[in-house]
């Protein structure tokens, strides 16, 4: 059986995710991987056969995505190029973790793909919804990478098909402890606004993860250093708790570590703000932005102990038996799938 599995390369967790599942795949036949986007921090130990550009969101530097730097780096055509050239049609599953490339492209050659991610739960009958409304942000959510058949994560299990969070095996073996420190991991904000804010509390610790320099170096109370995994992963398995993005990987693996955790959904990014509304729902305290207008808040939850409390089973395995034994070669959609998808790059 020839499978293609497509993972999105905006953000780290798609890629730490993928790091867990490809195993399991490749005992089910042979897997071509195919990777899109330019933001990730983190190389799949994995050979690559497609590497594509496709449609990055850009991270600001002020809370959200950086409109004008993704509009820039889009570049359709090379978009429409890439979903030409991927063949499709050689493959008996195909599976995308909010990878567009491989949607379109199942979608141009009418052969079903199967949604593997957080995004597609978030859109689920369950899911809590943010108060606010975001109809193009939905609507980009929907769109962006259409798939046939859905199957997501989620911070709790919603049905059959939304299952708890995929932990990489390096958490699940480490053992937490408290050295006192705070972990903070905030890609949309630069380093200014971080250390202005965050200086304030003189008597706390904060090891900050930046995606915003190449070098490691001390402001007061704060410690900033480059992205890397292996150090952020020690450094929130010793920490007192953990001030995020509301992205997926990260505050799950938090909470499966029994870290405290303090949220800031990114502006911009409605999947974001459908995980701040899923966590908010279990207790975890989220805040708008990083200001001084919320100081209060992050002093409350400093002196707060409180810990959500998870259960974070190994999944995996389940996850994907489900998905081949449902789907494998059968090149049949059989879902009512919204047919102007099919026009657009005839």
């Amino acid at each position: 059986m020839k499978i293609l599995y497509a993972v999105q390369g905006t953000g780290n967790g798609h890629i730490t995710r993928a790091i867990e599942i490809i195993p399991y795949l490749q005992k089910k036949g042979e897997v071509d991987i195919l990777v899109s986007g330019i933001q990730s921090d983190i190389e799949l130990p994995f050979k690559v056969k497609y590497k594509f550009n496709g449609l990055s969101f850009i991270f600001g530097k002020q809370g959200g995505v950086d409109i004008w730097k993704t509009y820039w780096k889009m570049n359709s055509r090379k978009l429409f190029k890439e979903i030409k050239s991927l063949d499709v049609k050689k493959y008996d599953l195909i599976i995308s973790d909010f990878e567009p490339v491989s949607c379109w492209a199942a979608i141009r050659a009418k052969k079903p793909c199967i949604g593997l991610s957080n995004q597609v739960a978030t859109l689920h009958p369950l899911a809590p919804q943010p108060k606010k409304k975001d109809l193009l942000g939905k609507l980009v959510l929907k769109n962006y990478a259409p798939t046939n058949y859905n199957y997501g994560y989620h911070f709790k299990s919603l049905d059959k098909n939304i299952y708890t969070p995929i932990i990489r095996k390096e958490v699940r073996e480490i053992k937490p402890t408290n050295k006192g420190h705070y972990t903070v991991y905030l890609p949309s904000y630069d380093d200014e606004r971080i250390i202005k804010n965050l200086k304030k509390f003189k008597y706390i610790r904060w090891e900050v993860f930046s995606k915003h320099n190449d070098k490691k170096y001390k402001v007061k109370n704060i410690t900033l250093m480059p992205i890397d995994k292996d150090l952020f992963l020690e450094s929130m398995a010793s920490s007192a708790g953990v001030l995020c993005n509301a992205g997926f990987g990260t505050t799950s693996e938090a909470l499966f570590m029994r870290k405290k955790l303090l949220v800031i959904p990114m502006k911009t990014q409605y999947e974001q703000q459908c995980n701040a509304t899923m966590l908010k729902s279990m207790g975890v305290p989220v805040i708008k932005k990083l200001n001084k207008k919320n100081r209060d808040k992050i002093s409350d939850w400093l002196s707060d102990n409180k810990i959500v409390h998870v259960n974070y089973p190994d999944v995996t395995k389940k996850i994907i038996d489900t998905i081949v034994e449902n789907h494998a070669g059968k090149n049949i959609i059989e879902t009512d799938f919204e047919s102007h998808h099919y026009n657009m790059f005839q």
